[in-house]
């Protein structure tokens, strides 16, 4: 079955609404330089606390330097960190010592077949990676939530060539994560805009969007 994250989670009723739904993940949103669903910290540290067991919580961070993802991570007590831009390599081991129990999953964003050589660099130091559609080079940088799809030829090419499991996040909605799923075969994807109306969880597009996996998985249209 492909588990499904809901991410942008702002508040005690959009995680339980999204849990209820058949989430296997929620994300939380930390401070970033565009994009939506930014919260604080002490808030999410507030949610991830009443997570139930068995769910797991992201904490996304803009982050590169380990002392910060250290002081995030020791409030925010999230099970898997997510890396939404590149760091240093030391920095995974720092936070692998500092947090034995805690997944690391590594964004990385397709812009172009080089993404394919990227990730395969980048997969043995994550546990998971995940694949948008943001651009780290723009001045302002897009680290996620745009909303846009990228090329998932692409990204059914990077699943191929790594071992570890494959999220898949970019403009995914009801009306195409099934195509998305029998394109790239992922082990999860993540959705935040494609299940929001004006700015909101909404209940009706969460239900469509995971029955559609749902038929994904099940090999119906």
């Amino acid at each position: 079955m492909t588990r499904v994250k809901i991410c942008c989670i702002s508040t005690p009723a959009e995680a339980r609404a999204a849990v209820d739904a058949g989430a296997a993940a929620l994300g939380f949103v930390s401070a970033m330089p565009s994009g939506p669903g930014v919260i604080g910290e002490a808030e999410i540290a507030q949610i991830v606390a009443r997570v139930p067991p068995g769910i797991a919580s992201f904490l996304l961070t803009s982050a590169v330097d380990a002392a910060t993802i250290l002081v995030q991570q020791r409030l925010c007590r999230a099970t898997t960190l997510q890396f939404v831009d590149a760091v240093d390599p030391d920095t995974y081991a720092v936070l692998r010592e500092a947090f034995p129990g805690v997944a690391i999953v590594q964004v990385v964003h397709v812009t172009g077949p080089e993404s394919i050589d990227k990730a395969i660099g980048i997969a043995r130091h994550a546990d998971a990676i995940l694949l948008d559609s943001g651009n780290p080079d723009l001045e302002t940088k897009e680290l996620g939530g745009t909303g846009r799809t990228h090329d998932w030829a692409t990204s059914r090419g990077i699943r191929d060539a790594i071992d570890r499991p494959l999220y898949l996040a970019g403009g995914l909605c009801a009306d195409n994560v099934g195509e998305a799923i029998r394109a790239v075969r992922p082990f999860g994807v993540d959705v935040c805009s494609g299940v929001r109306s004006r700015g909101h969880l909404d209940r009706a597009k969460l239900t469509s969007f995971l029955a559609a996996v749902a038929r994904a998985d099940a090999g119906t249209s």
